[in-house]
């Protein structure tokens, strides 16, 4: 019998999915959390209450890890509906690297501390980034109370933030200096693409990730296009370039994947890279669909993210399980691809062991950080409950979000967003949205 202690915090009066290596369900169950860390997770019918600090009651709803998000580039928030419905190198080359030009560090955070918002109201509690001006991205995460991996991105032209690459090596450096004691900020190395990064700086920063062995984190064969380019380059596909230019191992998250044959899946495999899967974004950009079945069948890790929300256009990784499980059965016209309980793994156990952090989160295990979830469940869409796994994946929205815990934190309650100020700061948005409105005299989807 667990007994809670007087700073102990209880969550009950719920399914309890812990995400653990059985996936073992407790349908009247509990989490301890003492700090920062879980004491308990199991029956509630082992623990004793009474001496608790605090008794969260999930009320018959469902109670998770947080989910992860294991590729966006948050701070495009600013961007969110600027220039859709275009080819991706059109989008990127004409609308979106013009408009990051003018970005700065105050930009960036404002930018960022709205997405923290929307994903935290929508049960994530952690992502990994991938943008400009990282330093602000990551005050905005610890600021906020949020996990989260973050990265400069570099590529062979001058950054709007750090210059040029020299530079951005330097500062990829002080982040990883900065951060590296932080309880929820870590650092990755990110080179943006086989395409915009040439072999030597791709080198560079994979010494760095040795170095320091964090994450290196890549956008890698997103669309037919890239692939074609970069074997025009190299006389190779984009994976295959990458591992014999030493660039591959299990520090390594690819983004996207999208167009990858049996054998460069292979490659991935014996280098033991991991994968982040971006449908939403693959579908509206008509990249295409990554063959993650095949990857998931050869024993990749695989785990799933959103992109940005530039081009997603949300933050809402419920939305995206659902397009996961969806998309593949269609795919392969096979309805059982994508189960369930794979695509929740994705999302959480899977997605932290993408970015380094399973020893730490994605599971409810005692031990591991309090990043916990309780989705309401009272609701009629969400009646009846016969699955957990398949609720939670094909019925539920981010917006079943009841509370959100971080680290131990309490930071959404009952809907009630505890850790921002959700007012101020869509009114600097507001505000941010039209001075770039201005910058570039755009009319929002061509469309006045």
């Amino acid at each position: 019998m667990h007994k809670p202690l007087e700073n102990e915090r209880v969550i009950t009066g719920g399914i309890v999915l812990t995400m653990d290596e059985d996936n073992t369900v407790y349908d009247n169950g509990a989490v301890c959390v003492a700090g920062d860390t879980i004491t308990y997770a199991g029956d509630a019918g082992g623990i004793d209450a009474a001496m608790a600090g605090r008794v969260i009651d999930a009320a018959g709803g469902i109670i998770l890890p947080g989910l992860i998000n294991t590729h966006t580039h948050a701070a495009m928030t600013c961007f969110r509906g600027l220039a859709d419905d275009l080819d991706l190198m059109d989008w990127l080359n004409n609308y979106i690297l013009p408009a990051e030009s003018r970005l700065d560090a105050a930009k960036v955070h404002t930018s960022t501390m709205l997405a923290c918002a929307e994903m935290m109201l929508s049960g994530t509690t952690c992502f990994s980034d991938m943008y400009l001006f990282e330093d602000a991205v990551a005050r905005a995460a610890a600021e906020s109370g949020m996990r989260a991996v973050v990265g400069e991105v570099l590529y062979d032209f001058d950054s709007p933030n750090y210059g040029p690459i020299d530079a951005g090596l330097r500062y990829t450096r002080e982040l990883a200096e900065k951060w590296q004691n932080d309880p929820l900020v870590s650092i990755a190395v990110e080179p943006h693409s086989p395409y915009l990064c040439a072999p030597d700086l791709l080198e560079k920063a994979a010494a760095i990730s040795a170095e320091y062995d964090i994450p290196l984190i890549i956008h890698l064969s997103e669309t037919m296009t890239e692939k074609q380019g970069v074997f025009e380059r190299y006389g190779k596909s984009p994976v295959a370039h990458l591992a014999d230019i030493g660039v591959l191992s299990g520090r390594t998250l690819a983004c996207h994947c999208v167009v990858v044959d049996d054998s460069e899946i292979e490659i991935l495999r014996r280098f033991n890279v991991k994968v982040a899967h971006n449908p939403e974004s693959n579908m509206k950009l008509a990249s295409g669909i990554a063959p993650v079945p095949a990857m998931l069948e050869a024993g990749l890790c695989v785990g799933l993210g959103t992109d940005g929300p530039a081009s997603n256009n949300d933050l809402d990784m419920f939305s995206e399980m659902d397009t996961a499980a969806k998309i593949h059965k269609a795919n392969s016209l096979d309805p059982t691809v994508m189960d369930a309980r794979t695509v929740l793994k994705m999302a959480t156990i899977d997605a932290a062991r993408a970015l380094g952090l399973d020893h730490m989160t994605g599971s409810l295990v005692v031990g591991k950080k309090a990043d916990i979830i309780i989705v309401d469940t009272d609701k009629p869409h969400l009646t009846p409950r016969y699955d957990p796994f398949s609720l939670l994946v094909y019925a539920a929205s981010g917006s079943d979000v009841d509370t959100v815990v971080i680290n131990g934190r309490v930071v959404v309650e009952k809907r009630r967003l505890l850790a921002i100020d959700t007012d101020r700061i869509m009114a600097e948005m507001k505000a941010l949205s039209d001075d770039i409105r201005r910058m570039h005299n755009w009319r929002v989807n061509r469309v006045i």
